[in-house]
């Protein structure tokens, strides 16, 4: 009885086998996808198993991701997936500018919602100082408030209404659900400030447009 036994060489042949070339494709699409910058064939066989081929792993997977919404490129002599060129509109950037409320348009901001419609002379008496045309403006801007009816008395003062935007970004079903004024003076949204008339002290003739003091309710 013959028995035949595989020679050691082609046993240690057989360990270090590279994987067939669908495998090493799959290996290279997966490091590709995970790796932020670009990388090279050398650094990309570094990372595979003894014999693989990135160079020809990489032709075929070029190829198999032609015509997709993105792409293998090569970049300088590196590689990276990238969004197709054509597509590039759709990953345009867009940021968000955080602005925080002064104190004067946190309690203007309050005083048009919990007495809306309501004027502008009508926000000045319940402050207690004038309304510039800047926190106005500011409260506009934001599209946290708009202009509202006419009211029928001299003059006829426009009006001011908190806009279905801001209901929105505070989670409001609608501006009744915001706290009333005892409440907002008790949290220090509203200060106690004299009513207009009386002898201006150092806080009461001039708006506080300072960002101190600001409330979590209407943080922007």
């Amino acid at each position: 009885m013959k028995i035949v036994t595989e020679a050691p060489e082609e046993q240690e042949e057989s360990l270090f086998e590279a994987p067939p070339m669908a495998e090493q494709e799959r290996m290279v699409e997966a490091i590709l996808f995970a790796t932020a910058e670009p990388i090279t064939t050398r650094e990309l066989e570094a990372r595979m198993p003894h014999g693989c081929d990135a160079a020809e792993a990489l032709v075929y997977l070029r190829k198999r991701y032609e015509g997709r919404g993105v792409q293998v490129m090569k970049v300088g002599d590196a590689w990276a997936i990238r969004t197709a060129a054509d597509l590039g509109f759709l990953m345009q950037k867009e940021t968000v500018e955080t602005r925080k409320l002064s104190r004067a348009a946190i309690e203007t901001l309050a005083i048009i919602a919990y007495h809306q419609p309501v004027t502008r002379a009508e926000i000045e008496e319940i402050r207690g100082v004038s309304v510039s045309r800047g926190t106005v403006d500011q409260l506009l801007e934001l599209e946290w408030i708009r202009f509202g009816r006419r009211k029928m008395t001299p003059g006829r003062p426009v009006t001011f209404v908190v806009t279905q935007s801001f209901l929105d970004h505070f989670g409001l079903e609608n501006a009744r659900d915001l706290p009333g004024l005892k409440e907002l003076r008790a949290a220090g949204l509203l200060e106690n400030r004299p009513p207009p008339g009386t002898l201006p002290g150092p806080e009461t003739d001039v708006e506080d447009e300072s960002e101190e003091g600001q409330s979590e309710l209407f943080e922007d």
